[in-house]
Order: C-alpha cells, then sequence, then structure tokens
C-alpha cells in the first residue's frame, strides 16, 4: 500500500517477480480487448526480455502492488528508434480488469510520467487501441494528453476493424527549449 494513503497500491518499479502476474495482465488484454494489436499472449519468458530490454536501457518499466498482489503495469519505451525522436516516448499501460477505475492507472502514468521528465524527454505518445477505448483515452486526457490523430482501420482483431487513437503529451519543458545532453 502507498505510504500515504492505504487504500492506495504501492507503486515501484518491476521485478523479476512480477512477470507471471505481468503476464498475465496482459494476456487477458491480448485475448478478451483492443488494447492490444497482438493476437497470440507472449510467453512470460518473452514479457521478462520486452521488461529487460527498456530497464537496462533505463526506461521507466513500474507495477501497482496491493496486499501482495500486482493489479497493473505501465512503462516507456522508444517512440521509433531514430535518432531524431531520442527525445519522444510512448508509453503503455494494463491494468488487471478488477481493478479498473479504481485510480490504479492514473498513479502509474503520474509517476511513468514523472520519471521521464526527470530524464529529460521532452514528448510522450500514447497508441491507444481502438476508437471506442473510452477508460485509456479519458485516462490520457485527465494526465494532459491531447488527440494527435486517429488512424482508422488499421487493425483486424476480434472480426472486427479497430482504429489506433494517437495522443500526446509534452513532458518538461515540451518544444519551448532545444534538448540538452
Amino acid at each position: 500500500m502507498s505510504p500515504f494513503d492505504p487504500g492506495l497500491p504501492l507503486i515501484r518499479d518491476c521485478e523479476e517477480r512480477d512477470m507471471p502476474a505481468i503476464q498475465a495482465i496482459y494476456s487477458d488484454a491480448v485475448l478478451t480487448g483492443q488494447a492490444s494489436f497482438e493476437l497470440e499472449p507472449p510467453s512470460v519468458d518473452e514479457m521478462r526480455s520486452r521488461w529487460q530490454a527498456r530497464a537496462t536501457v533505463g526506461y521507466p518499466f513500474l507495477v501497482a502492488e496491493a496486499d501482495g498482489q500486482i493489479s497493473g503495469y505501465a512503462y516507456a519505451g522508444a517512440y521509433h528508434g531514430r535518432p531524431a525522436y531520442a527525445w519522444t516516448v510512448e508509453n503503455s499501460i494494463y491494468i488487471h480488469r478488477d481493478h479498473r477505475g479504481r485510480r490504479v492507472g492514473k498513479l502509474l502514468m503520474e509517476e511513468v510520467i514523472r520519471r521521464c521528465e526527470g530524464a529529460g524527454y521532452r514528448q510522450m505518445v500514447a497508441v491507444i487501441g481502438d476508437s471506442g477505448n473510452a477508460g485509456s483515452i479519458a485516462l490520457h486526457r485527465s494526465l494532459g494528453f491531447v488527440h494527435a490523430g486517429t488512424l482508422r482501420s488499421v487493425g483486424w482483431k476480434h472480426g472486427r476493424w479497430l482504429d489506433s487513437v494517437l495522443m500526446q503529451r509534452p513532458l518538461g519543458p515540451g518544444d519551448a527549449t532545444a534538448p540538452t545532453g
């Protein structure tokens, strides 16, 4: 629990022991939702590899833990690999179905944003699976993201076409000054 509010989860860095819970949360999203455009859930080993690839280069990868259980996770990573994108990150967030609507997502994303700002990144992009994903769109809007575009019918999943909604928010000074470092 959070030391400030016993009703809120603890937000902490992801650890090796969290991988089975993270894989279970993500598997549910892959199999039943539209947030991920993957069609088959990755294994625990694949999820571990994805976590390590981000964590070893310093991107935040966080979990929300309450009563010893992982209720969600969020992370940031490279938006694109080309050098001019070096100051822009893309975020991802997945919440266990039983914990949605309980501020878990907001707490996770606030910390991901804080850490990305502290690392000097200037823009954060959210690529949200499907325009009908009202919860994720509302969460991002509440955190200062603005709608940057919708790519219509770019994914086929669960027997229907899905959109990708692009949202963006500045980090730190955003584009008001040149990046340093």
